[in-house]
């Protein structure tokens, strides 16, 4: 499975772990939660749903009607069928929720993977956001160094631009390192979680 048919397949495991949804909503969820997919058409989410289906990870229930009446046109009795995550499936999300290589801190797969951090333990949450943050770190080294060999030979527009991208990348490394420090100090908004009170020293 290629690189962006796994982030994908991540996506709508993570989603449909939600709540079930028919192939219609699943798309305007993709596109409107998960911009990456914002390119993504019925002819990419569909053949991703048979496969998991296939691979018993997804249910198909019926649904009735779709919500979209212009979509029934183009999509026929697929708009009708409700997917629902099965047990291997939740498994199957759990698995690709704990991963921590290489391929969830780069560009495309990072805002996928960051979507789901309320999902995401805490340990697995500071793995990936110190991978990106090395990630973009390397790529910001790089651009300096870069910069330094052809600003003679650059004019000011191409100058500017290159200044432009320096600039968003060190903006997201500040970002990230605020993250960071708040995982450290125990600060886990998304779950509720506050970290105890030194000073309540209670037990006896």
């Amino acid at each position: 499975m290629g690189r962006r048919s796994g982030i994908l397949e991540f996506a709508v495991l993570g989603l449909l772990r939600e709540s079930p949804m028919h192939g219609y909503e699943l798309r305007k969820r993709l596109n409107t939660s998960l911009g990456v997919f914002r390119a993504f058409s019925y002819g990419s989410l569909y053949p991703c749903l048979k496969t998991l289906v296939q691979r018993g990870w997804l249910a198909e229930e019926s649904g009735g009607e779709p919500h979209d009446s212009l979509t029934a046109p183009l999509t026929g009795r697929r708009a009708r069928i409700v997917y629902r995550l099965t047990a291997e499936g939740k498994e199957r999300f759990e698995e690709l929720l704990s991963q921590t290589g290489p391929d969830t801190w780069e560009d495309e797969h990072f805002g996928v993977r960051f979507a789901f951090f309320g999902q995401t333990s805490r340990d697995v949450r500071m793995r990936v956001l110190e991978g990106r943050r090395s990630r973009l770190e390397e790529r910001l080294a790089r651009m300096r160094a870069s910069l330094a060999r052809t600003r003679e030979r650059l004019d000011d527009y191409t100058l500017e631009l290159q200044r432009h991208g320096m600039e968003s990348v060190e903006r997201e490394v500040r970002w990230l390192n605020e993250l960071i420090e708040s995982e450290r100090a125990g600060r886990d908004q998304n779950r509720g979680e506050t970290p105890p009170d030194p000073s309540d020293d209670t037990a006896t």
